[in-house]
């Protein structure tokens, strides 16, 4: 009896069949009540850095509390920076931040262009991993900051029998204060789970011929719509405080071998394509040089027309939106110069959803079944 109730329960688990035409689960001759365990899939994770949820006082107030708390983002003595943000810091800035994200909200969806744009990407890189690997591979997303907050889709992607997730933190460069603490922020999600998945993090791509290419092909489809040509490309990324350089953090390299990649596919000189780091905060020195002070510079040199692009975004936001193409054209423009172009992130774009989907697929290795794909290759066929 104890030989046919093990076969009978094996053989239940291997089929996989639907309980009630609902998801598929393991079919045991357990207890009744015993909970139903669904068929196992590997999850993929895309994060994000974060947005509010308004323009709002309140809203800004909730979203900027819980991002400059981050003490991956300031590295301060947490006792002085909390009374310095709870008395000064969130009485003045939501203000601030608030017309800047009204400026480029989504007011069709009433959100911010980020979200937007990494629900896109989430939507059509799960097209592709349904098109490889069939339900094998559930892809959702996530944000450091604000919804949809990432112990939630961590749950989700549980609840979905993902057993094996991979966690791909959407920034090409690493640094501690953006991919380390989204990583940090998953992890204590993970603390808090009883079945806690096995997990793997994707590292940077700063210098993935596929990520270049995609960059350097956006440059040129831009270029190609303008009746002038620009003398100087800029590429901006966001900036950090000198200190954590220093300290050892590795993206100013990251961010500096991106811009010379870029450079060197495009073909052009040092002088045409130039390195800065926008975004800067309070009075300590960041990385050098600046963004608004360059295209100031640039302009009183007598430049008159420049390109400028976000390589380090993956998806348009505030900072590239309203601080690099309207306070930077402003910029540029009251200085001297009459032509400015900003080139936009890679977004949604085919070539960077299948970058992405292709990262992932590496990452995933020996986590799915590779014959899937050969598969669906050969049915597409």
């Amino acid at each position: 009896m104890a030989e046919r109730s093990d076969k009978a329960r094996d053989g239940g688990a291997r089929d996989g069949l639907a309980r009630g035409g609902g998801e598929p689960v393991y079919q045991t001759d357990f207890p009744a009540d015993h909970p139903p365990i669904k068929q196992e899939k590997v999850g993929v994770l895309l994060l994000n850095l974060g947005t509010p949820e308004g323009t709002d006082y309140w809203s800004m107030r909730r979203y900027l509390k819980e991002f400059l708390s981050d003490k991956r983002v300031i590295e301060l003595n947490p006792v002085f920076w909390q009374i310095l943000l709870n008395t000064v810091i969130l009485s003045k800035r939501p203000q601030a931040s608030g017309k800047a994200y009204a400026s480029i909200w989504n007011t069709e969806k009433n959100e911010s262009p980020l979200k937007t744009i990494t629900r896109d990407q989430s939507d059509s890189v799960a097209e592709i991993m349904q098109q490889r690997f069939g339900g094998q591979v559930v892809v959702d997303w996530a944000m450091r900051y604000g919804y949809p907050r990432t112990q939630d889709v961590l749950r989700k992607l549980e609840d979905q029998g993902c057993h094996k997730i991979l966690m791909l933190a959407l920034y090409p460069q690493y640094a501690a204060s953006t991919t380390a603490t989204a990583y940090d922020q998953a992890f204590r999600a993970l603390m808090r789970m009883r079945w806690q998945p096995a997990v793997r993090t994707a590292p940077p791509y700063h210098d993935e011929p596929q990520y270049i290419d995609a960059v350097v092909n956006s440059i040129k489809t831009h270029l190609k719509q303008l009746d002038w040509t620009p003398e100087v490309l800029v590429t901006s990324f966001h900036g950090l405080p000198k200190r954590y350089l220093l300290n050892g953090d590795p993206y100013h390299c990251q961010c500096a071998k991106t811009s010379r990649l870029i450079r060197e596919r495009l073909g052009w000189s040092t002088d045409e394509v130039q390195l800065s780091f926008q975004s800067r905060f309070g009075r300590e020195e960041w990385l050098q040089p600046y963004t608004d002070e360059k295209l100031e510079h640039l302009a009183e040199q007598g430049v008159k027309n420049i390109a400028i692009i976000a390589p380090g975004f993956a998806s348009d936001c505030v900072e590239t939106l309203e601080e690099l193409d309207q306070e930077g054209r402003e910029s540029f423009l009251e200085a001297g110069g009459e032509n400015f172009t900003y080139i936009p992130c890679l977004n949604a774009q085919p070539d960077h959803v299948q970058l992405i989907a292709d990262l992932a697929t590496r990452e995933l290795g020996g986590w799915v079944d590779e014959n899937a794909r050969v598969r669906a290759s050969m049915a597409a066929e």
